[in-house]
């Protein structure tokens, strides 16, 4: 088994774009996303990652340059 994970906990690869499985992936940790608990959450984890960010941008101020005053 590779690092990190259960069996049966998915994880999406950055490295190479594609879901993983702890028992059958070959990429570190370091550069996967998750655990998610189906293939289907681990395949929609790059997409869910940028609504976030996008989410966090808008609501925090630290983000938001326009919001700041010289």
């Amino acid at each position: 088994m590779s690092e990190g994970g259960k069996p049966d906990e998915y994880w999406f690869c950055v490295k190479h774009h594609r879901v993983e499985t702890a028992d059958g992936g070959l990429c570190r940790i370091k550069h996967r996303l998750g655990p998610y608990s189906t293939r289907a959450e681990a395949e929609q984890a790059l997409e869910n990652a940028e609504a976030r960010n996008e989410e966090w941008e808008e609501e925090d101020e630290r983000w938001n340059d326009a919001d700041l005053e010289d």
